[in-house]
């Protein structure tokens, strides 16, 4: 573990940050004097991730926290969003899954990261999609970076997303600022290409999930190599907790009988179809607010 004052290379970076850490709390600092780190230049271990603090900033009634997860498979970028006001448990954890070819800072993700911590006093969270945002020196094509993600194995790729979401969770939820127990998804398209997943793999653990634009057959312009109707329609059995599922009626990257067909295999009885007009990258404005109540109801029950 690098020494305080010592600057520590990224993984494939290149380029060196040095391990500075946003202002911290009392019980934080003293966590942080405890492990032998400098409360101003620190990285803090959490479930096997090392976190390396980068930036933070107020928003509203919420706070805005950037940071990277040190991985055996690389970093992880990662971004959250935390209730200003300080409550007696931690808050539940809204974890969003941004489309294709956008990345963590996306105007929808971060417009819902900072309404369910401003309106709803939940936390949220978003990490950059394998080959997007800081996880690539320069923006890729679809077609590069559907060959990537064939190229190394698209179950591979999926199983590597799964454990970089949990170990975001572990995170936020070993500083305190978020409760692992409680959890809702909301990520459509490639979204829920890795949300889907992530949702039958921590279980109980997720009170409700919006997935859609997405199933289990593709139309012809996307990599062929991407598809794992198997894998997924596997995943979908294991899914319990409530789910929205939203659809676009004239998709034409993802079938509508595919997505049914995604949609039955769910083997949660509390699921509802939501379907608009449009093609896959149209969303009407209304739905946005759906999927924002959907989750807010879930995690709102006790």
């Amino acid at each position: 573990m690098p020494a305080p004052g010592r600057a520590a290379r990224m993984a494939g970076s290149g380029r060196r940050h040095l391990l500075r850490a946003p202002p911290i709390g009392n019980e934080i600092r003293g966590r942080a004097a405890g492990l032998g780190f400098a409360p101003e230049r620190w990285w803090d271990v959490q479930m096997g991730a090392t976190i390396e603090w980068r930036a933070r900033q107020p928003v509203g009634r919420a706070e805005e926290r950037e940071f990277h997860l040190k991985r055996p498979s690389g970093p992880v970028p990662v971004l959250a969003w935390l209730p200003a006001q300080a409550a007696s448990t931690p808050p539940p954890l809204v974890l969003l899954g941004h489309g294709g070819s956008s990345d963590k800072r996306s105007e929808r993700v971060v417009r819902l990261g900072r309404w369910f911590a401003c309106e709803a006093g939940f936390a949220a969270v978003a990490i950059d999609g394998p080959f997007h945002g800081e996880r690539i020196i320069a923006a890729m094509t679809a077609e590069a970076y559907w060959a990537e993600i064939a190229r190394e194995g698209a179950e591979a790729v999926l199983d590597r997303m799964v454990g970089d979401w949990r170990a975001a969770i572990d995170a936020l939820a070993g500083e305190g600022l978020a409760d692992d127990r409680r959890l809702g998804y909301v990520g459509l398209s490639m979204g829920s290409r890795f949300g889907l997943p992530l949702v039958a793999a921590l279980g109980g653990r997720f009170r409700a999930a919006v997935l859609g634009k997405f199933g289990l057959r593709q139309g012809p312009a996307l990599n062929p190599a991407m598809n794992l109707p198997e894998r997924l329609a596997a995943d979908a059995r294991l899914i319990t907790c409530p789910v929205l599922f939203h659809v676009q009626l004239d998709d034409v990257l993802f079938p509508l009988d595919g997505q049914r067909e995604l949609f039955d295999r769910l083997a949660t009885d509390r699921k509802e179809w939501m379907a608009y007009p449009g093609p896959h990258g149209a969303t009407d404005p209304g739905a946005e607010a759906r999927w924002r109540g959907f989750i807010r109801d879930a995690l709102t029950e006790r």
